[in-house]
């Protein structure tokens, strides 16, 4: 029977690894179409009650797919320039942080973050900036799983719900429903409203030609990254671009920038959006997010935004869990 059951062992120890190295080159278009799931389906339910799933899920994907492509020629044209601005902007916000005079143990952190983040984030745009046929390749993937998962989507989450162990199924159940308030405050809320900013911070600055399309994205990424970050937000973005024109003479451009600064990226949108949907004010603390999100993108890349926070928010449940548990076997011996 022992003998059995280490053969079992090795049997499934050695599937796994397979099945670890059949999926590690694919896992992070696999994340990201797991993540678009979670965004879109709630329209792909409403969709699905006036079309079928199907047409719904055929829709959706038609879309994802059109945009991924778009990403991928806006990527081969402009991701030298946008490499090279995101860049110079992070490393001037790093450099305005270590000009504060702060304590040096913080200065030395933020020191370590400059390097680590900016060496990170350029490397990895290098390693597809010279390799855009296993971009390709990587969308094609996400598109597949997308649909696959979109179509599926019901019977994959009983499949897991059924998986979930007879004992402590509580605590299973509880890291579940951890993990999707998790996401939902990150990605329907957070990671939605950031993109949202991102994308109108894009195209304000070059509708009205204060830089190039490639500076353009770069200040829409930048203004995503800030938003992810607690305290600071996108309105530094547009802020910096008004200081910029008016020390340029540029009034007028100046004064449109304002409104528009105001009206689509901050505080308008916050004032509108926060109290329904905000994360800042009722999901993850501002230190597991900061640290997640941080922690997440130099570990995992662009992915990371995503694993960082939900790995450490359950983490908190798991601590949370073993604290009430403590509790209950105190009260047990007193009694």
């Amino acid at each position: 029977m022992k003998i059995e059951a280490i053969v079992w062992l090795a049997v499934s120890v050695v599937i796994l690894y397979l099945v670890w190295k059949t999926l590690s080159p694919v896992l992070s278009p696999i994340i990201i179409a797991a993540t678009l799931v979670y965004i879109l389906y709630p329209l792909h339910r409403r969709l699905s009650t006036r079309i079928g799933i199907r047409a719904s899920a055929f829709i959706l994907t038609a879309v994802v797919t059109l945009m991924t492509f778009l990403f991928i020629i806006g990527f081969a044209v402009w991701m030298s320039d946008v490499k090279q601005s995101l860049v110079y902007y992070l490393n001037a916000v790093f450099n305005w942080l270590i000009s504060l005079n702060l304590p040096p143990a913080l200065s030395e952190l933020i020191n370590k973050l400059s390097e680590s983040i900016s060496q990170r984030f350029e490397g990895y745009i290098l390693g597809y900036t010279y390799s855009l046929p296993k971009l390709s390749f990587q969308a094609l993937v996400m598109i597949f799983v997308f649909y696959g998962i979109l179509v599926n989507a019901r019977s994959i989450q009983d499949e897991i719900y059924s998986l979930l162990p007879s004992e402590n199924r509580e605590l299973a159940v509880k890291l579940m429903e951890k993990t999707e308030k998790t996401l939902n405050d990150l990605l329907r809320s957070w990671l939605t409203i950031s993109v949202l900013k991102g994308v109108a911070v894009t195209l304000g600055f070059f509708a009205l030609h204060i830089v190039t399309i490639g500076e353009a994205i770069a200040l829409g990424i930048f203004t995503v990254l800030l938003e992810l970050l607690p305290v600071v937000g996108g309105w530094i973005t547009w802020l910096g671009g008004v200081v910029y024109l008016l020390n340029g003479g540029g009034i007028v451009k100046a004064l449109l920038l304002t409104l528009y600064g105001l009206v689509f990226v901050s505080p308008v949108p916050d004032m509108v959006l926060r109290p329904k949907v905000s994360m800042r004010e009722r999901g993850i603390s501002a230190m597991i997010s900061f640290i997640g999100i941080l922690g997440g993108l130099m570990a995992f890349g662009i992915v990371g935004i995503i694993i960082g926070p939900v790995v450490l928010g359950l983490m908190a449940t798991l601590l949370e869990e073993w604290k009430e548990t403590r509790k209950g076997a105190r009260v047990g011996s007193r009694v």
